[in-house]
């Protein structure tokens, strides 16, 4: 990523196994880009669904921009995601087929000063996946420390 960043789903991986990321644009309104210059988002409960032959962001969270006035954009409104034919098939197929979910991970700026969305092709992780996540953490973790306090 080469670019401002303006929101991260921090989440996104403990929750799933994130398989292939994808690089989108987005459809948005004047008053949504000037929230997101002030730095303005969430995407954390936000996830991609297919829509006909779109795919859109759902439930991702844009406050309305504060000189916007009657203007205003709706915050969770559904956007179009910006991708090329083959990546929209591509998805459509990691959806139907193998049950997969599209999840935003990251929201910023590219050197353009566009706004791009990185998706991930995710699977769900189970309770104990995510157990062994945490635990793997924690061993990361005491390893740096006994490491730190040999050296």
């Amino acid at each position: 990523m080469a670019g401002k960043l303006i929101a991260e789903n921090r989440r996104a991986r403990f929750d799933y196994f994130l398989e292939e990321t994808f690089e989108a644009g987005l459809a948005l309104t004047g008053t949504e880009v000037k929230s997101l210059r002030v730095g303005k988002a969430n995407i954390a409960e936000s996830y991609a669904s297919v829509e006909g032959d779109e795919i859109v962001l759902i439930n991702a969270d844009i406050p309305p921009y504060a000189g916007g006035n009657r203007f205003n954009h709706e915050p969770r409104r559904h956007r179009k995601l910006l991708l090329h034919r083959k990546e929209i098939e591509r998805l459509i197929g990691a959806v139907n087929r193998e049950g997969r979910t599209i999840i935003p991970t990251r929201l910023y700026w590219n050197d353009k000063g566009l706004a791009k969305l990185e998706l991930a092709v995710a699977k769900g992780k189970k309770l104990h996946d995510k157990r062994d996540t945490v635990a793997d953490r924690d061993w990361k973790r005491e390893q740096g420390r006994l490491l730190r306090d040999k050296g």
